[in-house]
């Protein structure tokens, strides 16, 4: 649990602050056997098998580029191991994208661990632990049921989507967590597909539904940014297309001091034709520098500097410089 939970959208910059909302980040339960392992619950999606191969940053994720989500779930797998290599297979029903979807997002995906090569590696800006190189692919298929483009709607327009990801994270100067010095690991992550805004964090792209023809005000039972009408009534999901690479050094002799490094790309290919070109983005790109120091093993902290840049349909070009500094408690 944590105090990033959704606050009214009038709230004040100092409620924001000094009152923030009390949220369930993960609440699950999970049952492992010799077989087949169980998560039923609000966990990480299965999709880009999250978290392992999370980017190491200051930034509160997920940064853009990120497949970063959580969401009510009933996952099957199962783990095939040996001393050397280990491959997961994994599948999934979660929460679809919209209630009136009616049946849950199908993912599944399967993962190769290499166990006999591990590297340090931290996931976010607190997770720290030696991992085994791994390569992981999913996927993920879903439904829209999205009320008719009129401004009194008596049926529903449908139309599926379907996305995939592939992952890795590589130790290139393998290392323990009892041996930190001079570790180097690579996290990189490539995603593809179409209706999967929710997938990332606060993703939109800035797309709208067009005026109804007629004239009137057409209410949407679908999260913006996922699915959208054309004004001839066809039903379009929004492609995005993602990857983000980057790179974790952990200073000789100790590895307590670190720094990392990220950048990612974002491209719609078809987000321009839903709505205004000065108001939607297609393309954005974004890098972090940080420098991470433990204080002790259980307090860390960490200083970013970030880059952001989005270029709209219009030609116009936004970007912004942010630094970071933050401290962890960890327990």
């Amino acid at each position: 649990m944590d105090f990033l939970g959704n606050q009214p959208p009038n709230a004040s910059e100092a409620s924001f602050f000094t009152s923030p909302t009390f949220r369930i980040r993960h609440a699950l339960i999970k049952l492992e056997s010799e077989y087949i392992d169980v998560v039923i619950g609000q966990y990480w999606q299965l999709f880009g098998f999250q978290p392992y191969f999370h980017p190491n940053t200051v930034e509160m994720q997920g940064v853009p580029g990120q497949i970063y989500s959580r969401s009510p779930q009933l996952r099957l797998s199962h783990i095939f191991k040996t001393d050397t290599v280990s491959v997961e297979v994994a599948a999934a029903a979660s929460r679809p994208p919209q209630r009136d979807s009616h049946i849950p997002d199908g993912q599944a995906g399967i993962r190769f661990l290499l166990n006999s090569w591990k590297g340090v590696h931290t996931a976010g800006g607190a997770g720290t632990s030696a991992d085994a190189l791994a390569i992981g692919v999913s996927g993920v298929l879903r439904k829209f049921d999205v009320a008719e483009f009129s401004a009194t709607p008596t049926t529903t327009v449908s139309t599926t989507s379907n996305a995939y990801s592939i992952d890795a994270f590589i130790p290139i100067i393998p290392s323990s967590m009892d041996d930190r010095g001079n570790a180097l690991s690579f996290t990189g992550s490539f995603q593809n597909g179409s209706g999967t805004a929710d997938l990332y964090t606060g993703l939109s792209g800035g797309v709208a539904f067009p005026a109804l023809p007629g004239g009137g005000t057409y209410t949407p039972n679908v999260d913006n940014g996922l699915a959208v009408f054309y004004s001839d009534g066809t039903l379009h999901t929004v492609d995005w297309r993602s990857y983000i690479v980057g790179l974790q050094y952990y200073l000789p002799p100790s590895g307590k001091i670190w720094v990392s490094g990220n950048f990612s790309q974002m491209y719609s290919g078809n987000a321009l034709t839903f709505g205004a070109p000065s108001r939607i983005f297609d393309r954005s790109w974004w890098a972090d520098g940080n420098l991470f120091f433990d204080i002790t093993p259980a307090v860390r902290t960490g200083l970013e500097y970030a880059y952001f840049h989005q270029t709209y349909g219009d030609g116009a070009n936004a970007s912004n410089h942010r630094f970071q500094l933050s401290a962890w408690y960890i327990f």
